[in-house]
């Protein structure tokens, strides 16, 4: 008998860039569902203590429902959903970024296991978080020096 192959291991990638700061939070997951918009989302009031969160977001549909909205309102409104257009002639920021983050961490790359995958994916996003010039620059947004 000839073995088959297996399912293959799959991670998918959420995130959010701050556009202005230059910092990014990323999370790497065996599914992409509401849970884990959900999840992403509470980490978002976590990183900026103070003041309204405003988040841009794509696909709607996949970002509402019953997880999203206990964030919501756990969040007392310090946490702003934005709805991007369907078919906005320009991506959004952290799609740009995702673009860097295939080409310098895994593109043409060959991994042992998910697990390294992995580790080379946060790596990527705590490298980034060093250098918010980096991250500015990759999403297309001015530094706070070139604003004022």
């Amino acid at each position: 008998m000839t073995p088959t192959p297996a399912q293959p291991k799959k991670r998918h990638g959420i995130g959010a860039v701050d556009c202005h700061a230059g910092e990014t939070v990323a999370l790497f997951r065996r599914r992409k569902r509401r849970r884990e918009v959900a999840e992403l989302l509470e980490a978002l009031p976590r990183k900026h203590p103070t003041g309204k969160v405003y988040v841009a977001r794509d696909n709607p549909s996949a970002h509402g429902d019953g997880e999203v909205e206990a964030v919501l309102r756990g969040a007392a409104g310090r946490l702003v959903l934005l709805c991007l257009p369907a078919c906005s002639p320009w991506p959004s920021p952290v799609e740009m970024l995702w673009r860097h983050f295939r080409r310098e961490a895994t593109h043409c790359g060959l991994f042992p296991n998910v697990e390294a995958l992995a580790a080379a994916a946060y790596g990527f996003f705590e490298r980034c978080n060093r250098s918010p010039w980096r991250i500015l620059s990759a999403v297309g947004s001015k530094s706070p020096a070139e604003i004022t």
